[in-house]
């Protein structure tokens, strides 16, 4: 997508971040359960913590990132876009952030490439990899960072399910919503979007299509991406 996306309220600059910005994102940030505190964990490009501010006008956000070079690409994007006073960007790793207060929603695009080959570029590996935010201590983590009634959303890879279910089982945590996405009507979900709770509740299941035919964009997709994208 080159260095710069373009997005209905704001921009984003992306030279310097190992993940560009992607479908995942994009989806995560229109999709996830809000707050007043919201925490973003390894925020990248900032995307999703621009979204959450945009969709919660009266939120504070808290992005975070273990990368510096994408935390310093975080805040430059933050500071040119009109939630500048509502977003603060921090460069550390969620094991290691010291942060003086809880959050009613925490959102999170993890590292989940477990099985494939480690990128010779440190970056990416960082980024794409969980390495350095395996599961479980993702989970545990935003358990000690939410707040009771709090509400913890990630989108993960289908295959990823089995791993994912299990280490929010052993956090504590309960599945509360939960998106299956395919790209097409005839393929099987390649991605969920899910979100958990602390607390036990009713599993709300819905589906998303990306593209109702070739080329042609489902209004699913359109109607969940359009206050933020220019193509909509």
């Amino acid at each position: 997508m080159g260095n710069d996306f373009s997005l209905k309220q704001f921009n984003i600059r992306q030279e310097r971040a190992a993940m560009k910005v992607g479908t995942d994102g994009i989806l995560l940030g229109a999709w996830a359960a809000g707050g007043r505190h919201i925490l973003d964990v390894g925020t990248g490009t900032g995307l999703i913590a621009l979204m959450m501010a945009q969709r919660f006008p009266n939120a504070s956000v808290m992005a975070i990132d273990i990368d510096p070079d994408a935390a310093l690409q975080a805040e430059e994007n933050v500071s040119l876009s009109p939630f500048a006073e509502r977003v603060v960007v921090k460069c550390s790793s969620l094991q290691q952030f010291d942060g003086k207060e809880c959050y009613d929603s925490i959102v999170c695009n993890p590292p989940y490439f477990t099985q494939s080959l480690i990128s010779p570029d440190a970056k990416r590996t960082l980024a794409r990899h969980s390495v350095a935010l395996p599961f479980d201590d993702l989970f545990c983590n935003a358990r000690c960072l939410l707040l009771k009634n709090g509400l913890f959303s990630i989108i993960i890879p289908a295959d990823a399910l089995s791993k994912v279910e299990t280490s929010a089982v052993l956090s504590g945590f309960f599945l509360v919503r939960k998106c299956s996405i395919c790209t097409t009507p005839n393929k099987s979900p390649r991605r969920l979007l899910m979100t958990f709770s602390l607390s036990p509740a009713s599993l709300n299941e819905e589906h998303g299509i990306i593209f109702s035919a070739p080329s042609v964009y489902s209004e699913w997709y359109v109607n969940i991406t359009r206050d933020f994208l220019i193509k909509f």
